[in-house]
């Protein structure tokens, strides 16, 4: 009963998470290793159990789906397939001790990115024209870091694009959900297949996200856009410290 109120409770709020600003993994990931599932199995497990309420969400917004700079949204989501393709199978393949001690200074960058977008973007964009090409090819590596790992990736998609798009931060949602469900469905394949998910816990945390998506959603849409970047960089910040403690405490 404890795990299942854990593994449960864990989803709810992850999805909600999700649905809102992203790093529902950094719920998920610690509830099941506490509930005794190996890290890379729970790694595995957590971005299929997330999966479900991603889709929910990602169909809540489904009305909301522009242009990132111009990248069309057929093109910005065949790269990001392709990236998650490519990440999920990078870690069926490696090991991940070099990539959990270079995560926190990923997540540094995207949170400095996110707290500093609207005037750096402003600074940037003025001095660079970033096209679809460029959009592309950063979608197409963000895609990647997705399907290998996934935490805070939504976090990342935003940063990246605040930069790049002078798009109102709140407009950013819809297409976030979107390309972070198609990283992650490349991702839920190959873990399948490859016999990496721990089944039973994992429907337990998905059952939960599933709800926690769907109403963390509906709440995104009516939030105002401040309330709505203030919770992201608080995410972003807590997010970020606690994977400096775990790499490097």
């Amino acid at each position: 009963m404890s795990d299942f109120l854990l593994l449960t409770g864990a989803g709810l709020l992850a999805g909600a998470m999700n649905a809102m600003a992203g790093g529902g993994s950094f719920v998920t990931l610690p509830a099941l290793i506490a509930a005794g599932v190996p890290s890379v199995a729970a790694n595995a497990s957590s971005t299929v159990a997330l999966y479900p309420g991603g889709a929910a969400s990602a169909y809540v917004y489904r009305s909301g789906f522009d242009p990132i700079c111009g990248a069309p949204a057929g093109w910005m989501l065949a790269v990001t397939l392709a990236g998650g393709l490519a990440g999920a199978l990078l870690l069926l393949w490696t090991p991940t001790t070099m990539f959990d001690r270079l995560l926190p200074w990923l997540l540094l960058v995207a949170t400095l990115m996110l707290a500093g977008g609207p005037r750096l973007g402003a600074a940037l964009r003025a001095r660079l024209a970033a096209g679809p090409a460029v959009v592309l090819a950063i979608q197409a590596l963000l895609g990647l870091y997705g399907g290998y790992f996934g935490g805070a990736v939504g976090l990342m998609m935003i940063a990246a694009w605040s930069l790049l798009d002078g798009a109102d931060f709140k407009a950013l949602n819809p297409s976030r959900t979107l390309m972070v469900t198609a990283a992650n469905s490349a991702a839920v394949l190959c873990f399948a297949l490859a016999g990496a998910v721990e089944w039973h816990e994992t429907l337990l945390v998905g059952g939960g996200a599933l709800l926690g998506g769907y109403l963390g959603a509906q709440a995104g849409r009516r939030l105002p856009s401040a309330a709505v970047r203030f919770a992201t960089l608080a995410i972003a910040t807590g997010m970020t410290a606690a994977f400096f403690i775990r790499a490097y405490a």
